[in-house]
């Protein structure tokens, strides 16, 4: 960092050039931060297992954000300051990131609104939540019990709800659309639109063979929609159009649609008959900030970036570490444009008990978050009940702030920190990872030379005792 202030001072390097330089290194540092907790005021005690046996209760296993389990996270881009979870048992908590006022110490948050399970607000798991695209003041979640709903974010009251009458597994809004239309992925094989304005179900997309785990819209054009389902296959929608998809990306495709055929001379695109994405259902979809690519996962183990604008496979390999077996959608993203040099995009993959920071291009892995608790944990009610949880992470969330459009916001951290990834754990935890900072090295350098100092401090002590001891003692030969 030294060397960069100097550069910049000096006129070497441009201020772009050197925030992105910046900003790089903040992206390949994150560490797990365990002093961030969240009470959600659960009443279990978590019972952990290790080599050596069980582990007893300790004062911070007692604090959960909600106790059946974390199912999904939603953080908002405008002022990366409100965070919402949602639980395996139906509740909603609400967070303000901004009560921690010095994000250099520990703090343990506590929910500003709760909602918890009822006849009237969810009655089973939450599957997906995401901020209304334009204002953080709304939020929508859905849920097992068939229902997608809106909730007005400082009051935590329900707003709108919508049964569709099918098992719903995630949901997408368009982050530049006008037509507030919301993309439902469920168990029925189509995906079907929401109208917010009018309340209605208004249109399905019906071309899949099986149920649909992956919804992202284009941030480009606002009436592109991408979709992923168990059939293995990915397809892009024009929602203006009636005919069905405009286009399936495949697998064998490493040319595109032009040097394939499928793109005439008139500019006409001929769609696939049929092709597969993955091997397996896909249940991950995302777009690069800029439109450019997209990402999809399946439970082949396989991430492949596309080129969208000709539905190329890039063939970036991310090698056998890739784990992805939950009947569930997984959300991944990339780094905000801006962020990182053009062609230096990273990935950030929930990797089932760990997050890999992965390069989008080549697929080597940056970095591998570790240190999210336990493999197995349990949950012991105050009744002396236990469960076994297996610990995996279920969703992530960047914060950023800055937020709006296409970005996902590019001030790192929002307004308290320098950057930060919040992770929800079905062991009941959201847990927080964040870049590592000038000085930290030193502030740790200088902790251990202290302890040294301790150590040999104490050493010539007890040497000097021994020495006193023998030389103040009268020895008397016979």
């Amino acid at each position: 960092m030294n060397q960069l202030l100097f550069e910049r001072s000096s006129g070497n390097i441009g201020p772009n050039v050197f925030a992105r330089l910046s900003t790089t290194q903040l992206l390949n540092s994150f560490q797990p931060a365990p002093q961030f907790r969240f009470n959600g005021e659960g009443r279990s005690t978590a019972v952990r297992d290790s080599e050596d046996g069980p582990i007893g209760p300790d004062a911070a296993s007692t604090v959960w954000a909600h106790q059946a389990g974390v199912n999904s996270l939603a953080l908002e881009r405008f002022d990366g300051r409100i965070l919402v979870s949602g639980g395996s048992d139906a509740s909603i908590r609400v967070w303000d990131l901004e009560q921690c006022g010095n994000p250099s110490k520990g703090y343990t948050y506590t929910p500003i609104a709760s909602i918890p399970r009822s006849n009237q607000t969810h009655k089973f798991g939450i599957t997906h939540l995401s901020f209304y695209p334009f204002d953080s003041a709304a939020f929508l979640s859905t849920s097992y019990d068939q229902t997608l709903k809106v909730w007005a974010t400082e009051s935590a009251g329900l707003s709108a709800s919508f049964a569709l009458g099918s098992k719903i597994y995630t949901h997408a809004i368009s982050p530049i659309a006008s037509h507030l239309l919301v993309a439902c992925g469920t168990q029925h094989p189509a995906v079907r639109l929401v109208d917010l304005r009018s309340g209605s179900n208004v249109q399905s997309l019906a071309s899949h063979a099986g149920a649909i785990l992956a919804l992202s819209w284009s941030p480009r054009h606002e009436h592109v929609l991408a979709s992923g389902s168990v059939d293995g296959t990915v397809k892009i929608w024009d929602i203006r159009r009636a005919g069905g998809a405009i286009g399936m990306l495949d697998k064998e495709d490493n040319l595109g649609l032009y040097y394939n055929g499928l793109l005439d001379a008139s500019g006409k695109v001929r769609v696939r008959v049929s092709a597969k994405a993955h091997a397996a259902p896909v249940n991950g979809l995302t777009w690069t900030d800029d439109g450019g690519y997209i990402i999809s996962a399946g439970h082949d183990r396989r991430i492949r970036v596309w080129d969208a604008a000709t539905g190329r496979n890039t063939l970036a390999s991310f090698g056998p570490s890739i784990k992805n077996s939950q009947l569930a959608s997984v959300t991944m993203f990339t780094s905000p444009v801006g962020l990182t040099h053009p062609g230096k995009e990273l990935l950030f993959w929930p990797n089932e008990t760990e997050i890999l920071v992965l390069d989008l291009h080549n697929g080597h892995v940056v970095t591998k978050l570790r240190g999210a608790g336990p493999a197995v944990a349990g949950a012991r009610s105050t009744g002396g009940a236990a469960r076994t949880i297996k610990n995996r992470i279920a969703s992530i969330v960047w914060r950023g702030a800055g937020g709006g459009g296409a970005s996902s916001g590019v001030v790192m951290g929002g307004g308290n920190m320098a950057g930060a990834i919040f992770s929800a754990h079905l062991d009941g935890q959201i847990r927080a990872w964040t870049p590592r900072l000038e000085g930290d090295d030193d502030e740790d350098e200088d902790e251990s030379l202290d302890k040294a100092s301790q150590v040999r401090a104490n050493k010539r002590k007890a040497l000097d005792d021994v020495y006193k001891s023998l030389m103040g003692r009268k020895i008397t030969f016979t």
